[in-house]
């Protein structure tokens, strides 16, 4: 069996340790289809797992990367074929299945989903796991009934992977967006990307009332914690908040007022476990209402071996938008 480079994270003193290596083919883990990775992508829970500042591994050796976009080499699935083009994400993998940062990788085939026509792989993961989350979230908010005309949406943690997305796709979609960041030196970034307000994220950071003024229709939040309580008790009679991240804490310091006397809805976004059609879904709306130039704005570039050196920075909140990995 031959070997690839790979990031693997092994058990250390002082907890873990990453490092770019070789693997050997034999010892991935089973299942029915085996890929050739192309890109992978710098997403915060892999920031965690790189960095080990959370308990994101639950396995070791650990191969980290929770997704990536290759091509088919081996299949025992009958809905492959060598040759398909195909994306990842989730799943557990980079936590207790080996991942995507490798030249290699071998995973379930229930697990993949086709690339879209027209979309190239670099592109697949410039969206990722964060753009795929924040595709989600908006989804969620769309089945609540939220429109355009019934106020604007409030993007927490704008500047970052899933916010830029969320904001890109709901200002397409014709909605007023409210950019919340600690960064204001983003601002045209986030008013190239479609955002029509910017919004200090210290607005959101003082002990949450029960109720405060009704200021958006909804929300889509990565941050959680005392931003989120606020968020909730922000909402107009009727919105919903989508939640999909713990950036600020897993904690949620707020009441029921919102929920009782407002019809507040909050919506827990799950982008590891989520069902195959909702993938789909997502995925097809990526490829339709995504724009390829605000995308291309949002991304940057590195390679395999860099991605220990930037795992810090995402989780210290000084990466803009998203980042790819070219693995091979």
């Amino acid at each position: 069996m031959a070997t690839f480079k790979a990031i693997v994270i092994e058990k250390a003193d002082s907890g873990t340790k990453a490092a770019l290596t070789d693997f050997d083919e034999a010892d991935l883990m089973e299942g029915d289809v085996t890929v050739a990775v192309d890109y992978s992508c710098l997403n915060y829970k892999d920031g965690l797992a790189v960095t080990g500042k959370a308990p994101v591994v639950r396995r070791f050796p650990m191969i980290a990367g929770i997704d990536f976009a290759g091509t088919v080499e081996k299949s025992d699935n009958p809905a492959w074929k060598p040759g398909d083009k195909v994306i990842l994400n989730g799943w557990g993998c980079g936590e207790s299945h080996l991942g995507a940062y490798a030249e290699k990788a071998r995973v379930k085939g229930d697990w993949l989903v086709a690339l879209p026509q027209g979309m190239s792989a670099h592109d697949a993961m410039a969206i990722g796991t964060a753009g795929y989350t924040a595709m989600l979230a908006v989804m969620a908010l769309e089945r609540h009934g939220l429109t355009p005309e019934q106020g604007p949406i409030a993007v927490t943690g704008a500047a970052g992977g899933v916010g830029s997305v969320a904001v890109a796709i709901l200002a397409k979609r014709g909605f007023t967006v409210h950019a919340i960041t600690g960064r204001a030196e983003e601002a045209d970034y986030l008013k190239g990307l479609g955002a029509a307000e910017i919004v200090g994220r210290q607005e959101l950071a003082d002990k949450p009332r029960p109720l405060a003024k009704e200021r958006w229709a909804g929300a889509v939040d990565v941050v959680g914690s005392t931003t989120l309580a606020n968020l909730l008790s922000m909402t107009r009679y009727g919105g919903a908040v989508a939640a999909c991240g713990l950036a600020g804490g897993m904690d949620l310091p707020g009441s029921v007022a919102p929920f009782i006397l407002r019809g507040v809805c909050l919506y827990g976004i799950d982008s590891v476990m989520c069902p195959l059609p909702k993938r789909k879904e997502a995925w097809k709306r990526l490829a339709e209402q995504l724009d390829g130039q605000k995308l291309a704005a949002m991304t940057r570039e590195i390679g395999l071996d860099e991605v220990i050196g930037v795992a810090p920075d995402i989780l210290a909140g000084r990466v803009r938008g998203r980042i790819v990995v070219k693995v091979r």
